[in-house]
């Protein structure tokens, strides 16, 4: 499409033409959960569209498209709400079971189907029926171009209300530094120069394996990797389970670890039990899983004023980067030391964050879009994903009770979709609970058992950790 460029146009960062590309389509799909039914004035929501959710960002009014020269931006247009809003039907006067059936497989078909580039690249679902987990559902889904986890998180609460007081702020888990990273010894010479020597062969390290991890280097095919191509366009089924950030907490005082630490040791776990469960040979196969990592130098959500403005740490966007995090494997001290697992993750994680490989990594992206343009780019990122195992992504939610339109939300959760990848594993916190959404490609991995397994696998690390804190078990942090 050759167009002029107008005022009103945006340059698409190179990450959202990389996600919005011949070779790549991905976009998030965010669930709602309602303590009500949903009123049935569709009228209230084309106003709220039209009020509070299109004026976040002009990029939900705008289409994407590219210039003579090949330069793709963003174009603003004319958006009808009743284009982008769906509201499905569903056999009336069916059991709470069945609704639930309906959703699972209304998902499954909304990830496989791609959102139309002739308009702005959003929608949202009004699910009006009962399922296990609320009494109605709204589902957004929007294209990953518009923005990464953290933009469309803001977007999203900007349009939700505290549900106790909505004039009160909505507030977020407090950011603190571990105080183990943070004393006067490590400013000493003795104690930084060691620390700069091993970040730096940690960068050369983590760079040269990354590379190869997206070029020549596979994981195995294991029972939560086909590793075939077009594994993309296959059908998925996204599951849920929460647990409580509480107990999370405590393992993470017992252990002297950071959160992420415990939950990434629980998903390798987890991963390893399913594998060893589904086929004792490939318990310990190689897997990777790709870690995304916020690049934002900032201590929490801003508001969305802040993150439209050009030029500051909170830009809105796609501003992440990949950690190629190599599970670990499933040793008979392991089966005897579960909490050995933990460590053995917190080492790994440690090491790829005292480097800057994901830094460089950006850099050799802007290389090869400088050199073989963003379509060749795409295949570079596609080529990164298909040759891991999973995604794991992780966003910091609301501690408050919120509420749309006076409908309080008992839950939230996310998915990242279109991923030339079998599992994907997404975590969001809300109301002091993680809930953890797992998309499983459907006739390779069983979600039951997968979610089984992850279940058990943080049953095993709580019960550890607190004998351990008493005293009556030692976890061996490993060297």
């Amino acid at each position: 499409m050759d167009l002029n460029h107008d005022e009103d146009s945006q340059p698409v960062s190179p990450t959202g033409q990389y996600f919005n590309s011949s070779v790549l389509s991905i976009c998030v799909i965010g669930v709602l959960e309602f303590e009500i039914p949903i009123q049935e004035d569709d009228s209230l929501t084309v106003k709220l569209v039209q009020d509070v959710f299109l004026p976040i960002n002009p990029r939900f009014s705008s289409i994407m498209v590219q210039d003579e020269k090949g330069v793709k931006y963003w174009k603003k247009v004319e958006v009808k709400p009743k284009d982008h809003i769906r509201v499905p039907n569903f056999p009336e006067g069916k059991s709470v079971e069945f609704y639930d059936e309906c959703f699972n497989d209304y998902l499954t078909k909304l990830a496989m189907e791609t959102l139309p580039q002739s308009q702005p690249l959003w929608e949202i679902h009004i699910i009006k029926y009962p399922t296990k987990n609320a009494a109605g559902n709204v589902v957004f889904k929007l294209h990953h171009a518009l923005g990464d986890g953290f933009s469309i998180m803001g977007a999203l609460l900007s349009c939700l209300q505290r549900a106790d007081d909505p004039s009160l702020p909505i507030t977020f888990p407090a950011f603190r530094t571990n105080p183990q990273d943070i004393s006067i010894e490590d400013s000493s010479i003795c104690r930084r120069v060691p620390r700069i020597l091993s970040g730096i062969g940690n960068t050369i390290s983590d760079f040269v394996w990354g590379v190869l991890k997206s070029t020549v280097l596979e994981d195995d095919r294991t029972p939560i990797r086909s590793g075939d191509d077009g594994v993309e366009f296959r059908p998925i089924s996204i599951t849920t389970f929460s647990f409580s950030m509480d107990q999370i907490k405590q393992i993470k005082v017992n252990l002297e670890v950071s959160i992420n630490d415990v939950i990434c040791g629980v998903i390798f776990l987890g991963a390893r039990l399913y594998m060893q469960a589904m086929n004792p040979e490939k318990t310990n196969a190689s897997s990777t899983a790709l870690v995304l990592l916020n690049t934002r130098n900032i201590a929490g959500y801003k508001s969305i004023e802040e993150m439209v403005e050009p030029n500051t740490e909170s830009t809105w966007g796609n501003q992440f980067g990949f950690l190629h995090v190599s599970v670990p494997r499933f040793t008979e001290k392991d089966s005897s030391n579960p909490l050995n697992f933990v460590f053995k993750t917190q080492k790994t994680i440690k090491s790829k964050r005292d480097s800057a490989a994901v830094y460089l990594t950006g850099q050799l992206l802007e290389t090869l879009r400088r050199h073989r343009g963003p379509e060749g780019t795409a295949k570079y990122v596609h080529s990164t994903l298909k040759n891991s195992s999973m995604t794991i992504s992780n966003i910091s939610g609301p501690v408050d009770q919120l509420a749309l339109a006076n409908h309080p939300a008992k839950g939230m959760y996310f998915m990242v979709v279109g991923v030339p990848q079998s599992l994907t594993i997404t975590m969001v916190s809300y109301m002091r609970e993680l809930r953890v959404a797992v998309g499983t490609e459907k006739g390779l991995i069983h979600p039951q058992k997968f979610q089984s397994c992850i279940e058990d696998a943080f049953i095993i690390m709580f019960k550890a950790a607190a004998e351990s804190k008493s005293g009556s078990a030692t976890p061996t942090q490993i060297n």
